[in-house]
Formats: structure tokens, sequence, C-alpha cells
């Protein structure tokens, strides 16, 4: 499956700074060294309804990772999925009388648009949980072989109790992890199951569902978990730099695939931070699919809205955060994203030099695009109030903005 294509990223003055991000397996801020080669993986869309606006916040909250990373003159190797085969997909082609595919491909492009428009650097491997099937199978076989995963009437499920650090990335209790694994796609009632919180690796084939060659697992299709930890391991390997994705992911989906790849390889751990993106909301509830309450990046492109106003929007609001879209949010952007390219459109101005380093200090301090759109605030009105004498300067505010918080100026 191909991504997108990458756009421009300039190269600043200087070196940035190593990222300290909020870790929610230890519960606070932890300062990442990658080394030479700075490894995330981040879970992708369930293309049946894309993009609305809490899933361009994860992803412009990841693509800041890169853009910081970038800065401090790494490498970045990013992976990224798409679940495109899953229940909740083939729920959706049913009602709207679909072909499942065909809804999948459809969605996935119009995603691969709203990235592009949105200036999001693409992953280097962006891979679908169909073409990920063959190196799925051997991973349930072994678990299963291995003991720390058994069968129910043709499903493989897999067992919690076979990971000694079960629990840790979400810190949840039991009773939680109970309440959430029914809300979040698990079947913690089904009669049979070893341990309530046991995932499905394998599902066995339904009538009226697409099924593979499970080899000995049986016809059949992959569970969700096993599908993004297949994809990390053969692109990525143990031990990675960051597992992301959004607040609703650290249970069950990030807990289970970190125990999946400590009982498959006996290493731990499978990431050394898990980073989570706060909810969008709309009208006084989560934005989300099952709810219909969703604004669409491809609805505001249509109504003429600038993406690099969406994408200031989003940059208003610190990653982790809860927070409301509203007509205001965005008029907010709109008049930001015309004040800074007033100020840059002329032939110079005050010094820029400390408003790199701001920038870059805010986003080093666990992506804090608040603060840095606070710094280009700060220049754009000395700018307005008194203008300056660097003929530099506005080339390098206009760099530096499109550097590390990819808005095009």
């Amino acid at each position: 499956m191909h991504a997108w294509p990458a756009s421009e990223v300039p190269a600043l003055p200087g070196k940035g700074r190593d990222l300290r991000i909020h870790d929610t397996a230890t519960g606070g801020r932890i300062t990442l060294d990658p080394g030479p080669v700075a490894r995330i993986y981040v879970c992708g869309i369930t293309p049946y309804d894309a993009t609305h606006m809490g899933h361009a916040a994860t992803y412009n909250a990841f693509d800041l990772v890169q853009r910081v990373w970038l800065d401090t003159k790494r490498q970045v190797h990013y992976v990224q999925n798409v679940t495109d085969v899953d229940d909740p997909l083939l729920e959706r082609a049913v009602r709207d009388g679909q072909d499942w595919t065909e809804l999948a491909e459809r969605e996935t492009a119009l995603f691969r648009e709203d990235m592009t428009a949105l200036r999001m650097l693409p992953p280097r491997h962006y891979i679908g949980a169909v073409e990920a099937i063959p190196g799925i199978v051997p991973l349930v076989e072994r678990l299963r072989d291995a003991g720390a995963a058994y069968d129910l009437d043709g499903d493989i499920y897999f067992s919690v109790d076979a990971d000694p650090h079960f629990g840790e990335v979400s810190g949840l209790d039991a009773d939680a992890m109970r309440l959430l694994s029914a809300e979040r796609g698990g079947d913690p009632e089904r009669p049979g199951k070893k341990n309530p919180l046991d995932p499905m690796l394998w599902v066995a084939a339904r009538p009226g569902e697409p099924s593979w060659d499970g080899a000995s697992l049986g016809d059949g299709r992959p569970g969700w978990h096993i599908e993004c930890v297949a994809i990390a391991l053969d692109h990525l390997g143990m031990g990675f730099d960051i597992q992301g994705g959004g607040s609703d992911l650290a249970f069950p989906h990030h807990e289970m695939g970190a125990s999946h790849a400590q009982a498959l390889t006996g290493e731990h751990p499978f990431a050394q931070a898990y980073v989570h993106a706060g909810m969008v909301g709309l009208d006084g509830e989560k934005m989300s699919k099952s709810r219909g309450n969703l604004v669409f990046v491809s609805a505001l492109r249509r109504d003429g809205v600038d993406p690099a106003a969406i994408r200031l929007a989003l940059l208003s609001r610190h990653y982790r955060s809860d927070w409301e879209w509203t007509d205001q949010v965005l008029a907010d952007a709109v008049e930001r994203l015309a004040r800074w390219r007033a100020a840059v459109s002329r032939p110079d101005g005050p010094s820029a030099d400390a408003l790199v380093e701001e920038v870059r200090e805010a986003l080093a301090d666990d992506l804090d695009s608040p603060a840095a759109l606070a710094a280009v605030d700060r220049w754009a009105a000395l700018q307005g109030a008194e203008g300056g004498t660097d003929e530099g300067a506005p080339g390098l505010v206009s760099r530096t903005v499109d550097a590390l918080l990819g808005v095009a100026l």
C-alpha cells in the first residue's frame, strides 16, 4: 500500500533539542535519545469514515514528533497501518450496501488526500492489515504453540496471563479494563475464555465475511491487535522509540499489542514510550463515528478553508488535552494565518534567531505547540508595531514555521 507524497522540510540553522515526551506507561515525561534513526509506529485508520478532526489532531501530534527529530539531524523511520478489514468496516459496508474493499479503498484514498493537504509527513511504510496477513499467521501459530494462545470454537485467543508485564501500559485495574474491553471491541462476557480480558488473535471464518487461508489456524482473518504487532515487529523490531495513537488506544489496543509482542519475543518493552493524543469533541461529546458528530477535513477543504488554517487550529491546542472543535477555533486560526502571512511578506523585520530557539524549546517540551504559536505571535506583533532591519528574518520565520509546525506561509 502506498502512502502520500512528502512535503519538503526546510533545514534550519543550528540543531534542535531532544524530545521530552509524556509516557502513558510511566505517567511522566521521559527524554528520548533514539540514536541516529528514530523509530515510531502510529496506529492508522479503520477506513470507513475518514478524516475527521479527531484523526487529524492525532496525526498532527505525531507529525510534530517527526519534525522535532528531523531538526535534531536524525533520520525517522515512521510506520503506520491501515486496518482495512475489521468488524466496523464490514458493518458499515453492509449498512450502506457497498463492497467492503471498495469502501476501504475510497476512504483510504480520501485520507491520503487530507494528509497531503495538511502537509503531514508520510510514513516510510504504510501497511494494510490485509497485506500483512502472511506475516500475522505465523505469529499466531507461535503464540499458540508456546501456550500463550488457545482455541475457542475455532477462534484463537491470546492469554493475557502469558505476559508478566500485562497492564503496565495503561496502568488500569481489572475492573476498568473489563469495562473498556466491552466498549472497545472486546468480548469479556464470552463463555469459555480463560480470562475475560483475553483478546482475539484470529477470527474463524464467518458466513458472509471475508476470510483468508490461516494455515494450521484454519480460514479466517486477524484480530485487531496482532495486526499492528506483526507490522511493527517486521519494520521496526522490539524496543522502538514511540508507540502512538489517540488516548482511546491505550487500552485495549496498545496494552494488548505490547503483551502480544513481549510474549512472542521474551523481550520488554515493546516500545520505549507510549504517547497518546487527547480526544476532540463537538457539541459536548467526543467526536466519533459511532455518534456521527464529525467534522471532516475534506468537507472543510471543499468549503474553501485553507488547510494551513486547519493545521493552525489543531496546533492551538496541546496534543494531550481533550478539547472542543468550534467555529471560533477555526476563525481564530484563519485570523492567525493572515497575521503571520502579512508579517513575513515584508522585506525585513526584527531578528528571528531567538524565535527559532523558542519554537524548538516549546516543541521539545512535550510538543507544546500553543507555546510555539505564541512565540510566532510575538514576533509577528513586533513586526507589525516596530518592524526591523533584518532582511533575512521574514524568510527564517517562514522556514521555521514550515519545518517545525508544518504550516506553509
